[in-house]
């Protein structure tokens, strides 16, 4: 996408703008770093400034059904304050630090189908231009890797993923919106559970772990579903296979309308936004095998990165 995007606003013979992101791997919470590259045009140009923003393709729900869009959550100013010569070409380095509640992307180098990016705005005579939008991968935290490789080896599967608008109450949430993971459940669960939903919800001190299991019905009884939270360090180290499988255990007997702490380390709580089924068109076809190394790897379905690209090439063409 080299000098790609001209700015509209300014018409033809404006400054052309390409932003290009360091290959490194980024987790929530880490470093981002890259270079906005910018040719000059047809005549002088004073760059106001240089913005970044972080873009993410969220699923909501309303009175009239469930609907999609683009929610930027976070800015991030890396530049400007100068002129850009007829022809000039200039690179502008950054480093910015992401939101800790970033959603993951990616799982072993396997993309899990959400679509996030960072797209450049350039101001420029009084006039803003959004420029690319560059898609943006994110790793798991230590701890993000460790609870999802633990319930991998449980034998509990990947269904789906996606971002949802809302709040989780109860929590310490900060962006508006969630990512949710939706799982197929482990044998010794099938029978109770059509499926567990799981939130990280990041922050300096640790992590949030918001699980949720859709329980199934008995013969006199409807399904309803159980939800619980739990809260561990980021470098902790633990018998992670152990803790999870106890948490699930606790999930799947809580009963729902109890009300009460179930005890130490995670509460009941209530969404304000919504838990949808999958979403967006994001399944990932990871089956009931489990979510470890070289399980997810080779088994994401085709229309996930489908999915995303049209995200991406949708923007450019509503950006025209």
């Amino acid at each position: 996408m080299v000098f790609k995007r001209l700015l509209g606003s300014l018409g033809v013979g404006g400054p052309t703008v390409d932003t290009v992101l360091d290959p490194a791997p980024v987790r929530p919470g880490g470093t981002l770093t890259g270079q906005v590259h910018l040719k000059g045009g047809t005549a002088g140009f004073d760059i106001e400034s240089i913005t970044l923003e972080l873009v993410a393709r969220v699923e909501a729900e309303h009175a009239k059904g469930e609907s999609e869009g683009a929610v930027t959550f976070e800015r991030f100013t890396v530049g400007g304050g100068f002129r850009l010569a007829e022809g000039e070409e200039r690179s502008v380095p950054f480093s910015v630090t992401l939101p800790w509640e970033t959603p993951i992307t990616e799982l072993y180098g396997q993309a899990l189908g959400i679509a996030l990016g960072v797209r450049t705005e350039l101001s420029v005579a009084g006039a803003k231009d959004k420029g690319d939008l560059d898609q943006l991968n994110i790793a798991p935290l230590p701890a993000q890797e460790a609870i999802l490789e633990a319930l991998g080896q449980l034998g509990f599967g990947f269904r789906s993923a996606d971002l949802e608008y809302g709040r989780i109450g109860g929590t310490g949430q900060q962006l508006p919106f969630y990512q949710e993971l939706e799982l197929t459940p482990a044998p010794p669960y099938a029978h109770q559970v059509n499926e567990i939903e799981l939130t990280f919800l990041a922050n300096p001190g640790g992590l949030e772990v918001v699980l949720e299991a859709d329980r199934r019905g008995g013969l006199f009884s409807s399904g309803h579903d159980a939800l619980t939270r739990f809260t561990v360090g980021h470098h902790e180290a633990r018998d992670w296979n152990t803790e999870v499988d106890g948490w699930i255990r606790q999930l799947v007997e809580h009963r729902a309308s109890c009300g009460a702490h179930a005890g130490h380390g995670h509460d009941d709580h209530h969404h304000d936004g919504h838990r949808s089924g999958p979403g967006m068109g994001t399944a990932v076809a990871a089956g009931a095998a489990g979510l470890a190394v070289g399980v997810v790897g080779g088994m994401v379905a085709a229309e996930v990165v489908d999915e995303v690209g049209d995200f991406f090439e949708g923007d450019e063409e509503d950006e025209g």
